[in-house]
């Protein structure tokens, strides 16, 4: 069960107020500076954090306001969230800011949570485009529309976000929960707001919300990545320090809960989902010092396979699928959630039994020194990845801009290396206790225990103490053009036919990507192997022969590895991140859990369990309906058995209950080996190193089975729309595809992606506009082709998501907006900006080092380089109108989708 949705919106900004005309201001000094990132403040009260890093070519802006559902009174719950929309509407001299966000290739966005409205953007590294977006921030702050007509238009979109999240029993079973813990406080209340107050606001009240708290003294700018921070920080005095401070005093807020005085519950009953239970506790804020043994309790009850409840509720009592937990450090008193979804067959009433029994157990069996020191471990090395990436340090600081003082993202960090075992196991039994458990219960007791008083925390006090850690060093610029690129990486073929793809590049935190894909069998030998295959890939990261499950994650651990395994039916791939000093080792234990897993029973039965869980919550949600039935619209010949065949929702379930752990031992003797591998690595690694552990763990291990790729034709099928009925849910969702025999190498493809991205792919696009912007009838419009290759079989995908009550004209809208490209093609202004956008965001993928490694490793098996990607930047360069709409018209033909429509339509 997912604890939480958390709130991350596409929005959109308009106001009111005018800026102040611009005066000349004296150069910034620094106020603070900690590990890299330093404080500047203008004198209209703004908060300036810049994080420099050139190891990465892009950078990311984050403007924070200290606002949230928190700040919210009667009548206007949902107002901050709506306000995130409206900033996107314009202003007087920035009116369409979803075309420059695409023109300019901004991955923009916005997003509401309790303390704070966050607005962020990542981009490949460029002044122009940092300058521009810095002014319309610095714009949008006083002077959006916020006007009747936007948010009239804007109203249906907002609609279908909340019935999006109606149709989400995870997100309706934390609301519920919020409601049932907080009495008084506003954390108790969605922050998407009531139904009522979002569709009945008041126009000048949300104008007045707006002025009161979009301004310079309640926001934080946060710029993170590559730039020259003296560039910016004039940039920001010419855009944002002409702005005035307000002479308004921002209200103090001082409300708080008292302390729990006993058991509450809520039961929620809906439609589709897994059954599950979540208990929620009241911890202490963000500041507090406590609330660091928070972070830590979660991860020693349900990170697996040591947490005490993954041990007793999915290993040994069999009756969760899978156990999770979520807390959010928050600038007043906060929660913890810690829940279980229901394994098939078991009993919820044992289940939330026994799930309470382990977790108010912490005082009967106390925390050992190993659960403390593992949690810590696993903590940090979540931290330390977090840190190695520009965009993910914006986003993490805003949160504790919100908190109270951005430093606490050290601070936090420093009192989990600091915890001591006596502070973990008295929070566990003062905060984990029943009283203060969610349940609406009143039980009489003689002598009931209390949870500490809640309280307000002294920021500044707390910070007083701390003192930050020496600031990493400069990491040197990375040209990550597709010849640089090609120029520096170092390909290698082993004894056994594995070949690799090494790019040693400076990367901040000396952090390494690698990316390593096995591929096996033909269609013949793999006929009826899906279920066997899935599962053997599944049970990699459960153990090797030499290290059972626990030591296996304590091993990944110590040489700071996340990784990530993707099965397929014809092979198998493992992303993977680590460090310099450890990237040969990490290497090496990959090979090992590839070459000898454990294949335990136990773990089977782990796997069995949530994938029959999953396949379960997918059985009655729209989107999942309408995927599947088109997926089965187009098997073609392919009988059941054949990896080429799309299964039904049952046929996955018996193929899940059915497979056997000696199905996957025998499927990994029979088809596991590296003669036909691939790997990428990308980062700050020893070249030799790596090179020489790439021959030990992979070098003499050779595939058992010939490898024939499987051919995938394209299938013929015809147009057809169909209606599905998913009972009960309040979102619906069109899924449409068509058969396309093309693939990449086709002369038609740069025109054919530039005419798909101007129809629906891109934020400007013509199905977004019409459907999303002007009818207001769609959270999410798209469109895109799944491009192949190799074989000519490319199919081209639409799809959008709505209320039921709007099906009939979002399906009008569709076919008037594509009838209307096809007679009118576009425009030479169109093809220009998408042109624009197009090649920056194909710049900024090539910046992203994760999914370079992949690129590296796919571009060995398909015998390319970098080169073809730079083809194909010039090809697109050089289209025109002309070329793109006769694409267009060539292929396009709405007749030849099949349309399914999924939801409750009646």
């Amino acid at each position: 069960m997912q604890l939480i949705i958390t709130i991350r919106r596409a929005a959109l900004v308009v106001g009111l107020v005018a800026a102040a005309g611009a005066h000349a201001q004296a150069p910034l000094k620094p106020v603070t500076s900690v590990e890299g990132i330093t404080e500047y403040r203008l004198a209209n009260g703004l908060q300036v954090l810049l994080a420099p890093d050139n190891s990465k070519p892009s950078t990311t802006v984050n403007v924070t306001y200290r606002v949230g559902s928190k700040q919210e009174n009667y009548g206007e719950t949902g107002m901050a969230h709506l306000l995130e929309h409206l900033i996107f509407k314009g202003t007087p001299t920035h009116k369409n800011v979803w075309a420059e966000f695409e023109k300019r290739g901004l991955r923009a966005n916005g997003s509401t949570w309790l303390d704070r409205t966050n607005y962020f953007a990542s981009f490949a590294a460029n002044d122009a485009n940092l300058q521009w977006y810095l002014g319309w921030q610095a714009d949008a702050m006083v002077n959006s529309y916020i006007a009747r007509k936007d948010l009239d238009s804007e109203m249906t979109v907002v609609r279908n976000e909340m019935e999006m999240g109606e149709n989400n029993p995870g997100n309706i079973v934390f609301e519920r929960l919020m409601a049932t813990m907080y009495q008084w406080h506003n954390y108790g209340k969605s922050t998407i707001g009531a139904r009522a107050d979002v569709e009945n606001v008041d126009i000048p009240r949300l104008q007045a919300f707006y002025r009161q708290y979009y301004q310079p003294d309640n926001a934080t700018l946060i710029v993170s990545g590559k730039f020259d921070p003296a560039k910016v920080l004039g940039w920001v005095q010419q855009s944002f320090g002409k702005l005035k401070k307000p002479a308004r005093k921002l209200p103090h807020l001082y409300t708080i809960d008292p302390v729990q005085d006993g058991e509450r519950e809520v039961t929620v009953r809906r439609t589709g989902g897994v059954a599950s239970a979540t208990a929620a506790y009241h911890v202490p804020p963000g500041p507090h010092p406590d609330y660091a043994s928070v972070e830590v309790l979660n991860l020693i009850l349900t990170e697996p396979p040591a947490g005490r409840l993954h041990k007793a509720l999915v290993e040994e009592a069999k009756t969760a699928a899978s156990v999770s937990a979520f807390a959010a450090p928050l600038h007043d008193p906060g929660f913890t959630m810690i829940g279980a979804d229901l394994a098939p067959g078991a009993s919820l009433e044992a289940l939330n039994q026994r799930m309470l029994q382990v977790i108010e157990g912490l005082a009967a069996a106390p925390i050992s020194a190993d659960e403390l020191k593992r949690a810590q471990t696993r903590w940090l090395n979540r931290w330390e990845q977090q840190f190695t990436d520009p965009e993910q340090v914006g986003t993490a600081l805003s949160e504790t801009v919100s908190q109270g003082d951005w430093r606490l993202f050290f601070l936090l960090r420093d009192r989990i290396k600091a915890l001591k075992l006596a502070d973990v196991q008295r929070v566990a039994n003062e905060r984990l206790i029943a009283a203060n458990r969610s349940v609406a219960l009143y039980i009489p007791t003689d002598k009931p225990l209390r949870a500490p008083t809640p309280a307000m925390v002294d920021v500044v006090a707390e910070m007083k103490g701390f003192v930050p850690a020496a600031a990493q060093g400069p990491v040197a610029a990375f040209d990550a053009s597709p010849a640089n690129i090609d120029k520096l990486t170092r390909g290698a073929t082993l004894a056994n036919g594995m070949k690799l793809a090494l790019l040693p590049k400076p990367t901040r935190g000396q952090a390494v990507q690698g990316m390593v894909t096995l591929r096996w069998g033909d269609a013949e030998a793999l006929k009826g192997q899906r279920a066997a295959a899935d599962a053997t890939a599944a049970l990699l990261d459960k153990g090797t022969q030499r290290l059972d499950r626990q030591q296996l994650r304590d091993r990944l651990d110590a040489l700071k590895v996340e990784l990530q395994v993707m099965p397929g039916p014809e092979g198998v791939s493992i992303a993977w991140v680590t460090r310099r000093e450890h990237a040969a080792e990490a290497l090496a234990l990959i090979g090992e859990m590839l070459r000898q897993p454990r294949l335990a029973p136990e773990g089977l039965d782990e796997v069995r369990a949530q994938g029959l869980a999953a396949l379960q919550a997918q059985r009655q949600e729209p989107q999942a309906v309408a995927a599947n039935a088109i997926a089965l619209a187009f098997n073609g010949p392919y009988a059941r058995g054949d990896v080429r065949h799309a299964r039904s929702f049952d046929e996955i379930a018996a193929d899940i209950q059915g497979v056997k752990i000696e199905q996957t031992r025998e499927f990994h003797r029979r088809f596991y080996g590296a003669s036909n591998a691939q790997l990428g690595l990308v980062g700050d690694f020893d070249l030799a190193a790596v090179q020489k552990a790439a021959e030990t763990a992979f070098g003499d291990w050779r595939s058992p089975a010939p490898f024939a790729r499987v051919p995938r034709p394209n299938v013929a099928v015809p147009g057809k729309l169909t209606l599905l009925a998913t009972p009960d849910k309040q979102n619906a969702v069109l899924a449409g595809r068509m058969p396309l025999a093309l693939n990449d190498e086709h002369a038609d493809y740069a025109a054919l992606l530039m005419a798909n991205y101007l129809l629906g792919d891109g934020g400007d696009s013509r199905l977004w506009k019409r459907i999303r912007e002007k009818e207001g009838l769609s959270y999410g419009v798209w469109s895109y082709v799944q491009w192949s290759a190799q074989d000519e079989n490319s199919p081209w995908n639409l799809g959008a998501i709505f209320a039921p009550s709007n099906r009939g004209k979002v399906e009008t809208a569709l076919r008037e907006e594509v009838a209307r490209a096809l007679k009118d093609g576009f425009t030479a202004d169109e093809v220009s900006a998408g042109k624009q956008a197009v090649l920056s965001q194909r710049r900024l993928q090539r910046a992203q080092d994760p999914g370079l490694a992949q690129v590296l490793a796919s571009n060995l098996y398909l015998n390319r380089t970098l080169a073809r990607s730079q083809q194909v930047d010039d090809a697109l360069a050089k289209l025109t109108p002309e070329q793109i709409n006769a694409a267009l018209r060539k292929y396009l033909k709405i007749e030849d989708f099949q349309l399914i429509f999924a939801g409750d339509f009646k």
